[in-house]
């Protein structure tokens, strides 16, 4: 099983060889890692943990899992359960990219949708209004939504709520083209989610990665905390080289000073 996280960046057009105009998503992918395996005998299920997207403030439980497995910061984590057997294959803290899919293979692509917010029956279920003249009071109401014996109201009735924002899952969607360079893939047709959502790609069959291993650097802040050092050190020391020129200057005025006075005494 194939996974990729990336990022959705809007639609656009392309040209196929046949000379057809398709409409494509773009997705904005780059380096994905393999943060944890779980297995069957530990976890009690076999699955995959990949992470993608660089994170500036990581927490303490989340740092510890990437610094065991050998992967920087990352912002993004998704766990798909695979077969015991493609989870052999795989080791903590190898790295992939887009290369793993091929122009024209089809995938599944798992996003969030679009959130509208608290919706009416009509938007959210498609309801038919009621009539809006002759005497009527009930234009964009649900009607009935029970019975007067027994009072209440059954399981899964249709009812206004929260519309948008679920997990949504399209599948057999095909990949229209692959831009390894600027780490984008091309798929045709429209995606689940608004544009900058995270979108998770499944594709069949395998794919190779590779173990990469990951020097951090030191933080940019205490690199400015020892550069503000050097800088008040060396203000230090000019500062007392200073005061001693001026004392050396003021030296011979005191003898002079001192000379006269024991003269006139």
């Amino acid at each position: 099983m194939k996974l990729l996280l990336g990022k959705k960046q809007g639609m656009t057009n392309l040209f196929t060889e046949e000379g057809r105009f398709v409409p494509v998503t773009i997705i904005k992918s780059g380096a994905n890692y393999i943060t944890a395996i779980k297995n069957t005998e530990k976890d009690g299920y076999s699955a995959l943990q990949i992470g993608f997207g660089e994170n500036k403030k990581t927490k303490k439980p989340q740092a510890g899992q990437f610094k065991k497995a050998k992967t920087p910061d990352l912002k993004h984590m998704r766990e798909v359960r695979v077969d015991a057997e493609q989870i052999e294959s795989h080791k903590e803290g190898e790295q992939f990219n887009v290369s793993i899919f091929t122009e024209g293979e089809k995938i599944k692509v798992t996003g969030t949708s679009k959130g509208k917010g608290y919706q009416g029956v009509i938007k959210r279920h498609g309801f038919r209004r009621g009539p809006m003249g002759h005497g009527s009071d009930h234009h964009r109401e649900p009607g009935s939504i029970g019975s007067a014996y027994p009072q209440h109201v059954m399981k899964g009735t249709k009812l206004p709520g929260q519309t948008g924002r679920t997990t949504v899952s399209t599948k057999n969607l095909k990949i229209a083209g692959v831009d390894e360079e600027n780490q984008i893939l091309y798929i045709k047709g429209a995606v689940p989610g608004p544009n900058k959502s995270l979108i998770m790609l499944i594709g069949q069959g395998g794919f190779e990665s590779k173990v990469i291993e990951i020097k951090k650097e030191t933080p940019k802040k205490e690199v400015k905390s020892e550069e503000k050092k050097e800088k008040s050190t060396k203000k230090v020391v000019e500062a007392e080289n200073k005061t001693a020129k001026t004392i050396k200057k003021d030296e011979p005025a005191q003898v002079e000073k001192v000379d006269k006075e024991v003269e006139n005494a």
